[in-house]
C-alpha cells in the first residue's frame, strides 16, 4: 500500500503532515510532493500518468484557492483521489472547497473538510483496508480508541 500526498504549495505542509501522521500510524507507505496544477502542469500530468507505474494505490491532493490539483490528477489517473481543500486568506477556504468538490461527471474526487488532512488520512486507510484484514483491524481499534476517549471526556466533564 502506497499513498501519494501532493500539495499544490508548500504552504499546505501542515495539512499534508496531518495526513502523513495518520498513514504512518497505520504503517501505510507514503510520499510527499509539492506539485502545482497551475505552476507546474507538465510535472502534474507526468506524475499522475506514472502513479500506478510508481506503485501508488491512492492520492491525497491538497490545494487552496482555485484548488484544481485533485481534479487534474483525477482526470489523468484511475486511482482514487481524495481532495483536501486548503483554507485560503481570500474566502476562508470556501473557494477551495467548491473547486475540489464540484467535479464533472466521470471524474470523481472524494473530498474532506477544509484543512482536513487528518480525515483524508483516515479515509485513505479505510479505502485501502478493502481486502486488507490487518489494516481493517487497526481501523477498528482506532474507532474504539476515539470512542473511549470521548466517553472519558464526557465522564470527566459531568463530574466537574
Amino acid at each position: 500500500m502506497k499513498v501519494a500526498i501532493v500539495m499544490g504549495s508548500i504552504s499546505d505542509k501542515k495539512i499534508a503532515m496531518d495526513a502523513k501522521e495518520v498513514l504512518d500510524n497505520f504503517d501505510i507507505e507514503n510520499e510527499l510532493r509539492v506539485i502545482s496544477a497551475h505552476r507546474t502542469p507538465k510535472i502534474a500530468f507526468d506524475f499522475a500518468e506514472k502513479l500506478e507505474e510508481n506503485g501508488f494505490d491512492l492520492v491525497i491532493a491538497i490545494a487552496g484557492k482555485a484548488a484544481h490539483l485533485a481534479g487534474v490528477l483525477a482526470s489523468i489517473t484511475i486511482l482514487p483521489v481524495i481532495g483536501v481543500p486548503a483554507k485560503s486568506s481570500t474566502l476562508d477556504g470556501l473557494d477551495s472547497l467548491l473547486s475540489t468538490v464540484q467535479m464533472p461527471k466521470g471524474v470523481p474526487v472524494a473530498t474532506v473538510a477544509i484543512d482536513g488532512g487528518y480525515n483524508a488520512g483516515i479515509l485513505a486507510a479505510e479505502i485501502l483496508s478493502i481486502g486488507n484484514i490487518s489494516l481493517r483491524e487497526k481501523l477498528k481499534a482506532h474507532k474504539e480508541k476515539i470512542e473511549s476517549e470521548t466517553i472519558k471526556n464526557d465522564k470527566e466533564f459531568r463530574e466537574n
